[in-house]
């Protein structure tokens, strides 16, 4: 009786009544998921970054994302303490920093992640002695010079891949994180890649992409793990940013420079446990969810073997 009064009253099939309630459910989720990004993309405010101590720590300060991420961080008042293996660059930095931001302090401490860690970390445990270490953000990172396959990863750049990305990163947060838990507050960045996380495979770049998975999954258990107590950690997942490390001199619209990543990146600092900061990366990676893997891996595969030929080609030259 009940269903008879559907039909008469809509004067449609069932079917019709079946895929317009459908449809009508799609665009209220598609709606909602629209308001969310704009919200969180465009007008959700920055979290005052001071509120969790007036001290960041910063690795892999002296170029690219890491050097642009200590200038924001002093722009927004905090102190700094730069951690990288060169003491010279370390001090242009520094300088440069306090000629434009002077009321800052800034510690250096000198470690070479793909040398003798333990003793690195060491002298962060000192430097950071007393401080109030409120973001520390683990940006230190090595990939490969050039696209390469496995076999051809030699010994040296296997260990330093492994070493500084995962170990350098696991044991800075061991040694930053006590100083948050004694003070029940603290925000813990870590870098991630588009590599590991955004597209389903990145033939030519396995340990590097499997060290940057690490980074995620590191980073969503300590999450969970501390939330509770007041600290708050995200992984980062940048895709391309034009620094030297990507090999990329030129920024564009969906490749930014690291200046406008980082400024990009502390407005999400303290929020969701994983997000891709730069918003118009946030639209590849929803073109990259809809596309099947496959279609993906038969792109990815070409375009790496080509940047392959291309440093195969650069190597030969230097030989000759």
């Amino acid at each position: 009786m009940g269903s008879c009064l559907i039909h008469t009253l809509t004067g449609q099939p069932y079917w019709v009544l079946v895929l317009f309630t459908v449809g009508s459910l799609s665009l209220l989720k598609f709606s909602l998921a629209f308001l969310i990004w704009v919200w969180v993309n465009l007008l959700r405010p920055a979290k005052d970054l001071k509120k969790y101590g007036s001290w960041a720590l910063v690795t892999g300060p002296t170029d690219g994302i890491g050097k642009a991420f200590a200038f924001q961080l002093a722009r927004k008042g905090l102190n700094l303490v730069l951690v990288g293996r060169n003491r010279e660059k370390l001090k242009d930095v520094s300088d440069s920093i306090l000629a434009k931001y002077g009321k800052v302090q800034i510690k250096t401490v000198v470690v070479d992640f793909s040398g003798d860690l333990d003793e690195g970390v060491k002298r962060i445990k000192e430097a950071i002695e007393g401080l109030d270490v409120g973001v520390l953000i683990n940006n230190v990172g090595v990939s490969y010079p050039y696209a390469r396959f496995f076999h051809e990863v030699d010994e040296e750049l296997l260990k330093n891949l492994i070493k500084v990305n995962v170990e350098g990163t696991s044991k800075v947060t061991q040694a930053v994180l006590p100083g948050m838990l004694k003070r029940k507050k603290g925000a813990i960045v870590n870098i991630g890649s588009g590599a590991a996380i955004v597209i389903p495979s990145d033939p030519l770049y396995a340990v590097y992409a499997a060290t940057k998975a690490y980074i995620d999954q590191f980073s969503r258990c300590l999450y969970v793990e501390y939330k509770k107590s007041g600290i708050d950690v995200q992984c980062q997942v940048p895709l391309y940013v034009a620094t030297k490390m990507a090999s990329i001199r030129r920024s564009s619209f969906f490749v930014p420079s690291s200046d406008c990543y980082a400024k990009a990146a502390m407005r999400w600092i303290g929020y969701e446990p994983r997000c891709t900061p730069y918003w118009p990366h946030s639209l590849l990676w929803a073109l990259a969810s809809l596309l099947p893997e496959s279609a993906i891996d038969a792109w990815r595969l070409p375009f790496c073997l080509k940047i392959r030929k291309r440093g195969l080609l650069k190597d030969s030259r230097k030989t000759e």
